[in-house]
């Protein structure tokens, strides 16, 4: 019985070349290893297209050829018959290949030889087990289903996206032992993703941003698409990427207000997940390895469940909170704040951007809805808001997408917990926070 495609997906991954075999149409044949093959669906693969040579000449003339490909853990090789179809020179396939052929070329040390100038897409119309020598034993993989099982009953044990968005982080470190995560959102407004939760870094980057088409996770979110790279690259790697992008275009003056994306050293193995509800972005799951061929389709398979998943909990969160929003939230006496303090806060109008003590906080909405909390907190003394009071404030400019006040909100609450700035907000019930300033402020709009 013929192995089906999918079984074969470990040998796609560039460890060990495949070999492609064509024919013109005098019958010479002829003979290339390819650098990336990629499953595409049960029916069809795909190659990479890099050159005008021979290959690319047989294959226009006639389009029948031989792939051989070899499993890297197994040590099984299998002979494909396949057929040329097409090749695509943009969108998601396109994008997943070229990603993937940055990180053998900086593997390979051939980054300015592999260009992707195509993905040709061919039909599987048969697969042969090859004779040869004894192949080795499976390596054992890990169980997949019963993680995924226990991460979904994580999930819908949470209230509020806040805890929905912790769940997911510790799943992903605890169950699936991944060392390297983050969490994205999407802020549809400015086309960008800004970081609510990351594990495994130095710093957590919490409200760092990535903009849309940009690294692995940009490209992922753009096209809808999971990307995943399992060898080193520099083209794909972030750390320092956010900063030198604003550079080369020019905005250096900015640069105070970037929040420095995470990042390891040296990422061998990277993979962005979309979390996608009815293909409209929410966010993204990251997560990268110092170690090469960390993630396999396996993973990606595991890991778009548990964003789909994810996708679904943030939807039906942000329906139950705006629907049980409290109309006003029941103030408590402030706790008594030291005299002996104080803590400066400057806002700038233009984009919002909060500095506390002349250091930068947060910018866009998530800053201008803390300018407003501590503008009220200082003229009345109220230190508890709802969620439904913010909503019909315009000059805060949220978006017309009912689930972006909680975003925000979580983002803030998350990026003041990094600062330990002396300013803090808690969620005291349904729709309903407080807010918590441990010393006496001094205001500043710098308009």
């Amino acid at each position: 019985m013929s192995p089906t495609l999918e079984a074969l997906r470990p040998c796609f991954d560039g460890a060990i070349p495949a070999a492609l075999a064509t024919c013109a149409t005098d019958g010479t044949p002829n003979v290339a290893y390819l650098s990336q093959v990629q499953y595409v669906d049960a029916t069809h693969l795909a190659l990479t297209f890099q050159f005008f040579n021979k290959t690319r000449a047989n294959i226009l003339a006639n389009p029948h050829a031989s792939l051989c490909v070899t499993d890297p853990f197994t040590a099984t090789s299998y002979r494909l018959a396949i057929r040329y179809l097409r090749t695509e020179t943009a969108g998601p396939l396109f994008e997943v290949m070229r990603a993937k052929l940055s990180g053998i070329a900086a593997h390979t040390g051939m980054t300015d030889v592999f260009r992707l100038l195509g993905a040709d897409v061919y039909q599987v119309l048969d697969i042969e087990t090859l004779v040869g020598p004894t192949p080795l034993p499976a390596l054992p993989r890990p169980k997949l289903v019963p993680l995924l099982r226990r991460a979904t009953a994580q999930l819908n044990r949470c209230v509020d996206l806040d805890s929905l968005l912790g769940a997911t982080l510790n799943t992903l470190t605890e169950d699936f032992g991944i060392a390297h995560v983050m969490l994205l959102l999407h802020d549809e407004s400015r086309a960008c993703l800004y970081t609510v939760a990351s594990s495994g870094y130095d710093v957590a980057g919490i409200g760092s941003e990535i903009a849309l088409g940009h690294g692995v996770i940009g490209i992922a979110a753009r096209e809808r698409t999971a990307i995943r790279i399992a060898h080193m690259t520099q083209e794909y790697g972030y750390g320092k990427a956010v900063r030198e992008q604003m550079e080369r275009i020019g905005l250096t003056g900015q640069l105070e207000t970037a929040i420095p994306m995470p990042g390891i050293a040296e990422s061998r193995s990277q993979m962005a997940i979309p979390v996608l509800w009815a293909q409209r972005l929410l966010g993204v799951i990251y997560v990268e390895s110092p170690e090469d061929l960390a993630f396999g389709y396996d993973e990606e398979d595991a890991l778009t469940v548990l964003a789909d998943h994810l996708a679904a909990s943030m939807q039906v969160l942000a329906g139950a909170e705006s629907c049980l929003d409290a109309d006003v939230a029941i103030d408590s006496p402030p706790p008594p704040v030291p005299q002996d303090s104080l803590l400066q806060v400057r806002h700038f109008p233009r984009d919002h951007s909060v500095f506390v003590d002349d250091l930068y906080l947060i910018k866009g909405v998530a800053g201008a809805i803390l300018w407003h909390l501590l503008r009220c907190h200082q003229e009345t003394g109220r230190s508890q808001f709802s969620n439904r009071e913010l909503r019909l404030q315009a000059e805060l400019g949220l978006p017309e997408i009912a689930d972006n006040l909680e975003t925000r909100l979580v983002l803030l609450k998350r990026r003041l917990d990094e600062r330990q700035c002396g300013i803090r907000l808690k969620k005291t019930g349904r729709g309903q926070f407080g807010l918590q300033v441990d010393n006496r402020l001094s205001l500043d709009d710098a308009s």
